[in-house]
């Protein structure tokens, strides 16, 4: 499987972004697609999932109610819409894919990275 993640930027606290993940190259059925968050000098940590099958979601606490992850099966490509951003939340976040038997949020059972994008939250 293939991960190719974009959207990031520069944006105020309180902004919004949408990242994208685009998938290829291998059964997505048997995988959830997801974003895990990298700050600099920290561990990556769990953000969000979805599955493809049957478009389950999974979120971190800090994401609930704020971030909505979501998945175009037609585009092979899932989406992870970012609002009321904090500066917290500055980070590079990679694109993942995790067989649906795993843990969603751990970084240890993931099959698949992406590179990052970069998100950077001003205050």
């Amino acid at each position: 499987v293939q991960l190719q993640a974009s959207g990031g930027g520069l944006v105020q606290a309180g902004g919004s972004l949408r990242l994208s993940c685009a998938a290829s190259g291998g059964a997505l059925s048997r995988y959830a697609t997801g974003w895990f968050r990298q700050a600099p000098g920290k561990e990556r940590l769990f953000v969000a999932a979805i599955t493809w099958r049957d478009a389950r979601t999974v979120y971190a606490n800090s994401a609930k109610g704020r971030f909505t992850i979501s998945r175009h099966s037609a585009k092979n490509t899932v989406y992870l819409q970012m609002n009321s951003l904090e500066p917290e939340d500055t980070g590079v976040y990679y694109c993942t894919a995790v067989g649906t038997e795993k843990r969603y949020h751990v970084a240890g059972d993931v099959d698949y990275w992406g590179q990052g994008t970069l998100v950077t939250v001003s205050s």
